[in-house]
């Protein structure tokens, strides 16, 4: 028995290792004063410093951000009006909506780059800020629309039931029970659109213009002539980044379980 509880830290270890040991090494190198990233030459912001000099570095980051803020919006929006109005809906073949609706997040990322690819091209539309917009949009939908509808699952339905019961109207009951105990799953889905819109850099390639960049995009390109400390703390950036939308996301997320559990106790 012992050695099978050896057995197994042994095997975790090497896997937290295999996962983490990279992105430690990543972060320790991004504050390396040399220029040759394999080399260590002191500990230094020297690349942080560069990174804020560089204008074509702060261009792609603003267009990052304005690109995963609308895309975010726009998905919580969509997301969470199909999540609610679905089950309120008697169409033929439902079911299937319900899948093609779920589709983007099972087909290849390089697929659904090519599909917007082929579309724009058909439709005449200029590549740029609204072809990554539509994209980014369409592939961080799914997210909100299946956390929205887990939520709505775990729902007491005598809440809405008794507000109907006392004359509110389908808006007010809502706006007063349903958006309410659904809303940190909103912001839960929203945050994790804003995080896949950042992070996404194969769809983007695909459709954004010429004059249009992203931070994904640039520290690709800039990683064909390999890897150097300054793109070692951009990437210890967004890491940081991304850590702080996952704890906020959690964080909503518990939030919201209190924020039910008042209610039910409210409405019993």
């Amino acid at each position: 028995m012992k050695n099978n509880t050896r057995l197994a830290n042994i095997y975790l270890g090497f896997i937290l290792a295999l996962m983490y040991l990279p992105i430690i090494i990543v972060i320790v190198y991004s504050f390396n004063s040399s220029k040759i990233s394999s080399v260590w030459g002191g500990f230094s912001f020297k690349w942080y410093k560069e990174l804020l000099r560089d204008k074509s570095m702060f261009d792609a980051v603003v267009n990052s951000l304005i690109l995963a803020s609308t895309s975010s919006i726009l998905a919580a929006i969509i997301g969470t009006l199909a999540a609610v109005g679905m089950p309120k809906v008697n169409l033929p073949g439902k079911g299937v909506v319900e899948y093609l609706s779920t589709l983007p997040i099972m087909i290849p990322e390089i697929i659904l780059g090519m599909v917007f690819l082929t579309y724009f091209s058909l439709i005449r539309l200029p590549f740029g800020m609204l072809t990554l917009v539509i994209a980014h949009t369409s592939f961080c939908i799914p997210y909100v629309y299946m956390l929205v509808k887990a939520r709505l699952v775990g729902i007491d339905k005598s809440l809405a039931e008794a507000a109907k019961d006392l004359g509110a109207s389908e808006i007010r009951v809502f706006f007063d029970i349903t958006l309410p105990l659904i809303l940190p799953a909103i912001l839960s889905g929203m945050l994790l659109s804003f995080a896949m819109s950042l992070d996404d850099v194969v769809i983007s390639i695909f459709v954004t213009g010429v004059n249009t960049n992203t931070l994904p995009i640039k520290i690709y390109t800039q990683l064909r002539t390999g890897v150097t400390p300054k793109i070692n703390a951009l990437s210890t950036l967004m890491l940081g980044a991304n850590l702080l939308i996952c704890l906020l996301s959690v964080w909503i997320g518990k939030q919201g379980s209190h924020h039910k559990e008042y209610l039910e106790v409210e409405g019993n």
